[in-house]
């Protein structure tokens, strides 16, 4: 069923469906190469669908029980007439993107959804002929501004964060990334090539990357399988009386750790943890790694601990991980990375130099990874590695991807509670860039229904049963592999 229309444009009268390979080498609006790819946007269509969770998800202190997932439709033009439809879709996360302590969640998500709306039109009105990294270029101000300027109307005691704009604004960047690989007739990692583009990656990141590109950071294949991180959350079961105290329904799905091992043969975990509880931090962790090794002893294990942002201090985090390494050495070692201890504004005092605890174990920044700035602010303090997410765009991942590689930080990819189409952006990102250590997929968790029917389009990334994604049959989808 179409989505309904968020602003109508007229489109040529007669529409033929969408053939061919190629897209006529026409030079568009600020390409510096005649063979750039030259879209036009013609319709934006967006829809609002609202779901409830399975079982609560905890993490930075909130639980949240339900999600607004975010619908796009472009409708893109090739030189050659042909009109090609993109589509994307993301949940928009406000607890998140947007946590507010003086702002319900009603509050958040409705200045989101409005925004949705204003994007939505500054997408339809743009005039350029570009590729979607130029269309991202160009209409983020845009974004920026319109965020600002929703939230005055709003009269919000808190503006939308930058965050959140970046995640209202993905599943729209999503679009124009899976028209252009389908106009191409490839995947559309495939077309972010410079002479595809129009430039180099100095336009993007500065001139320090010029003459690169993101073909460096793209592989010429995707890989045939990716780990799968299973989250454990704040307030998850780990027992069955603990499953039966906290009412997890009796609907055929895993109801403890050890049952979610057997069922998707896991062996990599992502424990979220408080950030205010010391000793409840380093039982919770010592807790989950002695169940995951009792159910599967013959595993590598391996995790990742998300602090969410809410330890206090960079003391708190050397502390956790010293007593980790007190209780069980080999836990401490198959830690791979600290996900985002501290405060997202890293420029707030107190500093939190993560030089010490990057010594025992990686640190990763996620929530404060709105942009370069905020990268190089995070190197400087320590951090060794990005969290890449398609909820903060296709675009802005992949040219994060290429800051990170530059300058010797690696790189994961984490998602938002992706079900759907969500989730296949978010797996293609990391199937493409090359590093990965894996991704964290919980909505088959947390929100199973609203993924109904992608197991039979896409069963290597909606059915797990070894422990991993088989993104290989993404290699030869075009667009961005989740369309029919």
């Amino acid at each position: 069923m179409p989505l309904p229309s968020s602003r109508r444009m007229f489109c040529r009268a007669a529409v033929a469906a969408v053939t061919g390979t190629s897209i006529p080498s026409v030079r568009g609006s600020g390409s510096s190469r005649s063979d750039a790819v030259s879209l036009r946007i013609r319709d934006v269509r967006t829809a609002f669908r609202d779901h409830r969770y399975r079982t609560p998800y905890k993490f930075g202190g909130a639980p949240v029980d339900r999600v607004t997932m975010l619908h796009v439709e472009i409708d893109t033009e090739t030189p050659d007439g042909r009109v090609v439809t993109g589509t994307g879709a993301m949940p928009l996360g406000n607890v998140w993107a947007f946590p507010a302590r003086n702002l319900p969640y009603q509050s958040t998500l409705e200045a989101m959804k409005a925004l949705a709306g204003r994007i939505a039109a500054c997408v339809a009105g743009c005039t350029s002929a570009a590729h979607p990294l130029e269309f991202w270029h160009l209409l983020e101000p845009e974004f920026l501004a319109a965020a600002a300027s929703e939230s005055r109307r709003l009269a919000l005691p808190v503006p939308i964060p930058k965050l959140a704009t970046l995640v209202v604004a993905s599943p729209f960047d999503a679009a124009l990334h899976d028209a252009c690989g389908r106009a191409l007739g490839r995947s559309s990692f495939l077309t972010v090539t410079p002479e595809l583009v129009g430039h180099d990656l100095s336009r993007y990141l500065g001139r320090e990357f010029a003459g690169a590109s993101l073909q460096h950071v793209i592989r010429q294949r995707p890989a045939d399988t990716v780990p799968l991180f299973h989250s454990v959350g704040g307030s998850d079961p780990l027992t069955a009386s603990e499953a039966d105290a906290a009412g997890v329904p009796r609907d055929g799905l895993p109801r403890t750790l050890a049952e979610w091992i057997r069922f998707n043969g896991l062996s990599n975990l992502k424990i979220k943890l408080q950030g205010e509880s010391l000793d409840w931090d380093i039982a919770r962790t010592l807790d989950v790694d002695r169940i995951a090794r009792e159910t599967r002893p013959d595993a590598a294990w391996r995790s990742c601990v998300d602090f969410n942002e809410r330890c206090p201090n960079v003391d708190y985090v050397l502390e956790y991980l010293r007593r980790v390494r007190e209780g069980s050495p080999r836990c401490l070692e198959s830690i791979l990375y600290v996900e985002q201890p501290t405060a997202r504004d890293l420029t707030a005092p107190p500093r939190n130099d993560m030089h010490a605890a990057a010594k025992l174990r990686p640190v990763v920044i996620d929530e404060s990874l709105t942009d370069l700035e905020t990268l190089l602010i995070a190197r400087d303090l320590g951090y060794t590695g990005v969290a890449l997410k398609a909820c903060k765009g296709q675009s802005h991942s992949l040219l994060m991807a290429a800051a990170a590689r530059k300058h010797g930080m690696f790189v994961c990819v984490q998602d938002l509670t992706c079900p759907g189409a969500a989730l296949v952006h978010s797996a293609g990102i990391a199937a493409w860039v090359p590093g990965v250590a894996g991704i964290e997929a919980n909505a088959r968790q947390y929100v199973p229904e609203a993924s109904r029917g992608w197991d039979d389009r896409l069963p290597g990334i909606f059915r797990v049963t070894d422990g991993v994604l088989d993104t290989a049959c993404l290699a030869d989808r075009p667009g961005l592999g989740a369309g029919t």
